[in-house]
């Protein structure tokens, strides 16, 4: 943004400090009226012909950029992929505390990878493995989906759940 003495272009649209049309006018008289003011020129629209320009606080103005910007900051999330781990043997009370930790990541609006990890001949039978993490996906479906399906990497096969 050019403010004050950096607005080159002649003439130019003013628009007042209240928000008013002052009309089309030289940059100097321009200049005039907002120092006599104590206001700064800021150019608000440099493509528009003739340039627009506004009457105002520019220090003001920028702190409310900013403040602005800090409360977007403050409100968005960051999604995080959180990693749940299982075997192909697991037994019920393993299962239901790790599928409770991964209810707990999706529903703080986190991505879940749930990994079956096989040891030794483990891998031979990853229809074992596809079964644990059906059911894993059939247990957190009412509030998560499969973004991608099970797939065998080496010894370790994966999936990731996102929330609804």
């Amino acid at each position: 943004m050019r403010v004050n003495r950096q607005i080159r272009i002649s003439p130019v649209r003013v628009i007042g400090s209240d928000g008013s049309q002052l009309g089309i006018l030289e940059v100097d008289s321009a200049l005039r009226m907002a120092e006599d003011q104590g206001l700064d020129l800021v150019e608000v629209a440099a493509t528009a012909r003739p340039p627009v320009v506004r009457i105002m606080d520019y220090g003001k103005y920028k702190f409310e950029m900013a403040k602005q910007a800090r409360m977007a900051k403050k409100k968005q999330h960051v999604i995080e992929l959180k990693e749940v781990k299982y075997r192909p043997g697991i037994d019920d009370h393993d299962f239901d505390t790790k599928t409770r930790h991964a209810r707990r990541f999706l529903e703080e609006k986190n991505k879940v990878k749930v990994t079956m990890m096989f040891r030794g001949r483990q891998v031979a039978h990853p229809e074992l493995g596809q079964a644990v993490l059906e059911r894993v996906a059939t247990a957190l479906g009412d509030i998560g989906k499969i973004e991608s399906a099970g797939r065998l990497e080496g010894k370790s096969m994966t999936m990731i759940l996102a929330p609804k």
